[in-house]
C-alpha cells in the first residue's frame, strides 16, 4: 500500500537516487547534471509541505513537488511541478496518489494553476497528465538538448 506524506530531509538520500536515474536515463528531465543529497534536502526544505513523498513498506519510491513557474508576483498562483517515481512503484497508482495529493497541497495553498513540462517523446508521461485532467496548451520545437539531441517541450496545464 502506498502512503503519501510530507518529504523530510531524511528522505533526500532515496529521492535523490530516483532523480538521478531519471537525470541519467531518462527524457522526463532534460537536465544532465546529478543532484546532491544536500541539493535534495535543501530543495524539501524551501518546498516544505509543497515537496511530498510516496512510500511503501517503509521506502520512499517516488515523489512530487511544486515551485512558482516563473518569477514575479504576477505568477504567483501558478505553479510548476515535478513527479517522479522508482522503477518499482510505476503501475501501482502511486504517481496518481502524489498528484492527487499535491493538488490537495495545492487548492489550501491558492494555486489556481499547475504546470506539467513534459519532453515530447515521452508519451507516457503526456499520456499520464492528460488522465489526471491535464490539457497540452503549447508544443515548444527543439527546446532542450539531451542524449546529443534536440527535445521538444510540451507544456500541459490544469486549471484547479
Amino acid at each position: 500500500m502506498t502512503h503519501i506524506r510530507t518529504a523530510t530531509p531524511g528522505d533526500a538520500a532515496a529521492i535523490n537516487d530516483i532523480w538521478n536515474r531519471e537525470i541519467r536515463e531518462a527524457v522526463s528531465t532534460f537536465n544532465s547534471q546529478p543532484k546532491t543529497v544536500d541539493e535534495v534536502a535543501a530543495l524539501i526544505a524551501a518546498r516544505g509541505p509543497a515537496f511530498l513523498v510516496a512510500e511503501a513498506d517503509g521506502n520512499a519510491i517516488g515523489f512530487a513537488y511544486y515551485g512558482q513557474f516563473r518569477g514575479g508576483v504576477g505568477y504567483a498562483h501558478t505553479m510548476e511541478h515535478t513527479v517522479y517515481l522508482g522503477d518499482a512503484a510505476r503501475g501501482r497508482g502511486a504517481g496518481r496518489a502524489l498528484m492527487s495529493a499535491l493538488e490537495q497541497v495545492a487548492r489550501r495553498d491558492d494555486v489556481h494553476s499547475l504546470i506539467a513540462g513534459v519532453a515530447g517523446e515521452n508519451t507516457a508521461g503526456i499520456a499520464f497528465h492528460a488522465r489526471l485532467g491535464f490539457a497540452e496548451v503549447a508544443r515548444l520545437p527543439e527546446v532542450g538538448r539531451k542524449f546529443g539531441r534536440w527535445m521538444d517541450l510540451v507544456l500541459m496545464q490544469k486549471i484547479l
